[in-house]
């Protein structure tokens, strides 16, 4: 079979990357157009063998959007064959319906068993999970709903952090616009580091953000402690990162015993003091080793860390990679 051009820059042919998106009522627009247009940017750029992307929908029935626009399906859920490179399910406010739905459920199984590969964005994490795509398997979702995937879903070990995981062949992003960053990653992973990069380049992203980078600030994460004297620890930590900050330091400068201050921060933050300052200087360091050309020594005592080696134990335990890789994957910005 030769090729031809197909819609929206796509070539069709016997070497394409066959990569179908599920959309349904009240999926996100951006987990949506996020994934297509990054892929039909790197066909423009020279992918070989290039996407061919298809929007499937039940029915291959228009969808109403979160935002109220409409998008028009090019391919039938039920009809849809593979074999697939790629199924991919998109995220929304309608994903508790979607995961309820047997049939559309079903027909996302069916598909994965003939897909190379299997993916969702924000909330299409529900999709997979309702279909047992991710039993025994590690995944993330967007963090507003991450608690409610954990307790629906007990096979499954949601990890809210990260901006999007690989799990073998299934991968899954948070919310919304970090779905760019899990093309980006895609894209990477099935052409190269160069291609990626000039994918992030054509579409005015100023870094290809790495997987393990956290969803959001431990500290924007949600409002201030109610407990005036946990509120102001925190406030205290987070201007403080290079001062003693043990148990035995913060409990002392509060007027309470470490016990006391152990229970208040389990029972306000989920956490001992001593996570919560290590998290607090670890994401610290994160930002610095970012956007700075800080050696990680410097860094590390900047941080309160006091040593590179103590640096790179808790970013091994927090992001699950040394803090060498974590500058090289953050730094990865366009020339």
């Amino acid at each position: 079979m030769g090729r031809r051009e197909g819609p929206a820059g796509s070539v069709i042919g016997m070497d394409e990357r066959r990569f179908a998106v599920v959309g349904y009522e009240g999926a996100e627009l951006l987990d949506i157009a996020c994934v297509t247009t990054g892929l039909v940017a790197a066909n423009h750029l020279g992918a070989d063998p290039p996407y061919f992307v298809r929007l499937a929908t039940p029915g291959a029935r228009t969808i109403s959007c979160g935002t109220g626009l409409r998008l028009e399906a090019q391919e039938c859920l039920e009809r849809l064959k593979g074999p697939l490179d790629t199924l991919l399910v998109s995220g929304g406010f309608g994903h508790e319906h979607a995961a309820g739905d047997a049939a559309l459920v079903g027909h996302v199984r069916r598909l994965a068993a003939v897909s190379r590969r299997v993916a969702s964005v924000c909330t299409g994490a529900t999709v997979l999970a309702a279909a047992g795509l991710l039993d025994g398997r590690r995944a993330t979702t967007h963090w507003g709903f991450a608690r409610r995937l954990a307790e629906r879903y007990p096979k499954v070990s949601v990890d809210a952090g990260p901006l999007f995981i690989r799990d073998g062949e299934v991968y899954t992003g948070a919310g919304v616009t970090s779905a760019l960053d899990l093309t980006l990653a895609l894209i990477e992973a099935d052409h190269g580091a160069e291609l990626a990069r000039q994918v992030s380049r054509s579409l005015v992203t100023y870094l290809q953000r790495p997987g393990n980078q956290a969803q959001m600030s431990m500290f924007v994460t949600g409002p201030p402690p109610e407990h005036a004297l946990v509120r102001r620890l925190t406030g205290y930590v987070a201007a403080h990162l290079d001062s003693d900050l043990t148990s035995a330091a913060l409990a002392a400068s509060a007027g309470v015993s470490e016990r006391h201050l152990h229970r208040l921060f389990l029972e306000h933050l989920g956490q001992s003091p001593a996570r919560f300052v290590r998290k607090a200087r670890a994401e610290a360091a994160a930002h610095l080793l970012s956007s700075t050309p800080l050696p990680v020594a410097a860094i590390a005592r900047r941080c309160g860390f006091g040593s590179a080696e103590t640096l790179r134990q808790a970013f091994a335990d927090i992001y699950g990679l040394p803090p060498s890789r974590y500058r090289a994957a953050s730094q990865r910005t366009p020339a």
